[in-house]
């Protein structure tokens, strides 16, 4: 059964950068523009609770997805990372780790959540509108043609 749960630091990081570093090299685009090699040096940095947090799917023992919780203002929060690995896709663990995700948003005191999305990205396009995002301002910088941002009130 898979379970979702905190990453621990540091006890977590190499499972946390290991899928990072996949989610990366499976994007449909370049990612580079978001400095990954600083970010993946200050773990959790940005993700650091009680404001954010690193959420990973958990078979056990087995890393089979991951998300991301970061702060951007007292009201507004954005999910990062989304990722799962193709070996537990199409068993709803993308599903259970946003699920997840927006509980602990909830429980931070956020009042909104943010994400960017690819235009490539027609499965996480779809998953996020199960949950009822809808097109929202930037958060954040993206600089890929077709990326876009929704927002869920919280």
């Amino acid at each position: 059964m898979t379970i979702i749960r905190h990453a621990i630091f540091p006890d977590d990081t190499a499972s946390v950068l290991s899928i990072w570093r996949e989610f990366i090299a499976n994007s449909p685009v370049n990612l580079d523009y978001q400095g990954n090699d600083a970010e993946f040096t200050n773990l959790p940095g940005k993700y650091a609770t009680p404001k954010g947090c690193v959420l990973l799917a958990d078979h056990g023992g087995k890393i089979e997805g991951c998300i991301a919780l970061r702060e951007v203002s007292a009201d507004i929060c954005e999910m990062k990372r989304l990722y799962v690995r193709p070996s537990a896709r199409g068993r709803q663990v993308g599903h259970k780790l946003v699920e997840r995700l927006i509980a602990e948003a909830r429980v931070a005191s956020y009042r909104e959540m943010r994400l960017d999305v690819q235009e490539k990205s027609v499965s996480a396009r779809k998953l996020y509108a199960a949950f009822n995002f809808v097109a929202a301002e930037p958060v954040s910088f993206n600089p890929v043609p077709g990326a876009s941002f929704l927002g869920l009130p919280l």
